[in-house]
C-alpha cells in the first residue's frame, strides 16, 4: 500500500513539475539567423500547437505558422514557433504574432556581425515529436554573455502555488485528525467488538459440542 501511495504521489508531482516547466516563461540569449512561414498540419502533436491566430478562421485543420530560426549563445541551434495564445492556455494573452515576426526578421544577423537578443518563450523543443517552443517577445542585449534577468514572475507563481498547496495540506490534516481519524477508530473499535462477540458466541457452541 505504501509503494502504491508513493508511486501515485510521485506521478502527480512529476506532472505538476512538467506543467510548470512547459508553461512558465524562459529566456534564451540568441542570434536570429532567419525567419520563415510554413504550412502545418497538426496531428498527434496537436496539443503542443496553439490555436489559429485570433480573428482568423479557427476551423481549418491546417494553417500557416511563423517560425524564428536562431543560434543560441552557447552555439546550438534553436527554432521557435511564433503563434498567438489569445485568450487560451497558457494565459500569455499574446496577440502580436505578426509584429513579433517583423521584429525577428529585422533582427537577423550573421556570425561576422552578430547581434544578440533575449527571446522569451515557453514550451519545449523535441525533434522526434516536432514540438517547438513558442516565442513571446524579443529584445536586444549587449552580447552573448548578457544577463537573462531574475525570473520574478516564475518565483512569484511557484511561491504562490506552494503556499496554496501548504494551506490545503494543513487544513486537510486538521480535518482528518478531527473528523476522519476518530470516525475510522470508532469503526475499527466497533468491528473489533463485533468480532469478539462472534468469537464468544462460537465458543459457546464449541463447549456445547
Amino acid at each position: 500500500m505504501t509503494m502504491i501511495k508513493w508511486v501515485f504521489w510521485s506521478t502527480i508531482w512529476l506532472l505538476v513539475i512538467a506543467v510548470f516547466h512547459y508553461t512558465l516563461p524562459q529566456v534564451d540569449i540568441v542570434r536570429v539567423t532567419d525567419t520563415y512561414e510554413k504550412r502545418i498540419d497538426p496531428g498527434e502533436n496537436a496539443l503542443f500547437w496553439s490555436q489559429a491566430d485570433v480573428g482568423s478562421d479557427g476551423t481549418m485543420a491546417n494553417r500557416d505558422v511563423f517560425f524564428i530560426q536562431t543560434r543560441r549563445a552557447k552555439g546550438d541551434v534553436m527554432v521557435y514557433r511564433n503563434e498567438d495564445t489569445g485568450w487560451g492556455w497558457p494565459p500569455y494573452f499574446k496577440f502580436d504574432t505578426s509584429n513579433l515576426q517583423a521584429e525577428a526578421a529585422d533582427a537577423k544577423s550573421t556570425a561576422d556581425a552578430a547581434q544578440y537578443y533575449a527571446i522569451k518563450h515557453y514550451g519545449w523543443r523535441n525533434e522526434f515529436f516536432t514540438i517547438f517552443p513558442n516565442a513571446i517577445s524579443l529584445r536586444p542585449v549587449d552580447g552573448p554573455d548578457a544577463s537573462k534577468g531574475i525570473p520574478f514572475l516564475n518565483i512569484f507563481i511557484i511561491t504562490l502555488f506552494a503556499a496554496i498547496v501548504w494551506a490545503i495540506y494543513v487544513r486537510w490534516r486538521r480535518f482528518r485528525m478531527s473528523r476522519i481519524d476518530p470516525t475510522l477508530e470508532a469503526i475499527e473499535d466497533d468491528m473489533a467488538e463485533r468480532s469478539g462477540a462472534v468469537k464468544r458466541w462460537l465458543g459457546t457452541w464449541k463447549k456445547k459440542a
